[in-house]
């Protein structure tokens, strides 16, 4: 295999070993922190792949990051006022 073969190997099982980490360490229920936390990952590894294959550039990835980041942010900061 080559090296772009690995790579998407490599990403799809971290991808499925994250999501089944996730799914048995969370609480039972889909809370407003649960679902944040599988849809982040989800957007993470979909555009994690998209730069793999080409179909994004980098500092698009970049600013998903950030974009990602700051929804986290908002989340911790939202459950410090409540």
């Amino acid at each position: 295999m080559d090296n772009f073969a690995w790579q998407v190997v490599g990403l799809t099982v971290f991808s499925v070993a994250t999501m089944i980490g996730i799914f048995f360490t969370k609480t039972r229920g889909f809370g407003k922190y649960s679902t944040s936390v599988v849809l982040l990952s989800v957007v993470v590894f979909m555009a994690s792949f998209f730069l793999l294959f080409g179909l994004i550039s980098s500092q698009v990835f970049v600013n998903i990051l950030f974009a990602i980041a700051g929804y986290a942010g908002g989340l911790i900061n939202a459950n410090k006022q409540e």
